[in-house]
C-alpha cells in the first residue's frame, strides 16, 4: 500500500503573508489616499517637507563645493542640513523614520566621498539603491506579484483580489514597468555624468535633484492612472446596451 503523496510546497508566497507585507510596506512608505479614494502622490512622497529632506542635502553639498572647492566642509554642510530636518521632526513630534533614513544615507555618501577624495562619489550610493529597486521590481513582475499591485491594491481596498483577474494583473505589471522605466532612466542619464568625474559634477547634481522626487511623483501618478480599474457601472452599461440589428436581411 503506497503512502499518500505529500503536497508539494508552494512556489508562490502565501497570500496572507504577502498582504501583510504589502500593508506594512505601504504604511512605512507613507502611501496615502484622498477622500475620494485616489492616491495622494504628494503626501505619499512625504509632502513638501519630505521632498525637501530628500533634495536639500544634495543641493547644499553642490552649492558649498562649488563655492569652496573644498570637500570636507561641503560634506559637513550636507550632513548638518540633514540633521536639521531630524531636529525639526523632533520639535514637531512627527515620525523620524524618513529623516533618520536621510541622515544615514547622507552619512554613507559623505563617508564614501571623503574616503575616495572624489566629490562625485557623494552620489554613488544612490546608483546602488536605484539598481536594487529595479531588480526587486523586475523580480516582482516575473513572479506575478508586481509591486504596483501590492501597494495600489491596498489603497484601492482590493487586497490581493486583483491577482485573480488576468486583466488587473496585467495592468499592475504594466504599472510596475512604468516605475522601473523611471528608475532606469535615472541610471541612463546620471551614470555617464558620474563617469565624467569632476567635469560632470554640476550636471550630475542637477539631474539628481530633477530626477529625484519630481520624476518619482510623475512616474507613480502615471502608474496609478494606467492601473485604474474599470468602474463597475461602466461594465454594466456596456453589458446592458442592446446589440445593434444586423444590416443584412433576415
Amino acid at each position: 500500500m503506497t503512502s499518500p503523496q505529500q503536497p508539494e510546497p508552494s512556489e508562490q508566497p502565501e497570500p496572507s503573508a504577502v498582504q501583510g507585507f504589502a500593508e506594512g510596506y505601504a504604511a512605512k512608505a507613507g502611501l496615502h489616499r484622498t477622500h475620494d479614494g485616489r492616491i495622494d502622490v504628494l503626501k505619499s512622497a512625504g509632502g513638501i517637507q519630505g521632498i525637501a529632506e530628500s533634495i536639500v542635502p544634495g543641493m547644499v553639498f553642490l552649492i558649498a563645493f562649488t563655492i569652496s572647492r573644498d570637500l570636507t566642509p561641503s560634506l559637513v554642510a550636507a550632513l548638518a542640513s540633514a540633521a536639521v530636518f531630524t531636529v525639526v521632526r523632533l520639535v514637531q513630534r512627527r515620525p523620524l523614520t524618513q529623516a533618520l533614513a536621510g541622515v544615514v544615507g547622507v552619512g554613507i555618501s559623505a563617508w564614501l566621498a571623503n574616503s575616495t577624495g572624489k566629490a562625485e562619489d557623494f552620489y554613488l550610493p544612490g546608483f546602488f539603491t536605484n539598481t536594487a529597486y529595479i531588480l526587486a521590481m523586475v523580480i516582482s513582475i516575473a513572479i506575478k506579484w508586481p509591486v504596483a499591485g501590492l501597494l495600489f491594491g491596498i489603497i484601492r481596498t482590493e487586497g490581493l483580489d486583483w491577482r485573480k483577474d488576468p486583466a488587473r494583473l496585467k495592468a499592475y505589471r504594466l504599472g510596475t514597468w512604468i516605475i522601473v522605466a523611471v528608475l532606469v532612466l535615472r541610471l541612463v542619464v546620471q551614470v555617464p555624468l558620474y563617469l565624467m568625474g569632476a567635469d560632470g559634477l554640476a550636471a550630475l547634481a542637477t539631474t539628481r535633484l530633477i530626477m529625484g522626487a519630481p520624476l518619482y511623483i510623475l512616474g507613480v501618478w502615471i502608474a496609478w492612472l494606467v492601473t485604474r480599474p474599470v468602474p463597475a457601472d461602466a461594465d454594466a452599461r456596456t453589458s446592458d446596451q442592446p446589440s445593434k440589428p444586423s444590416s443584412s436581411g433576415a
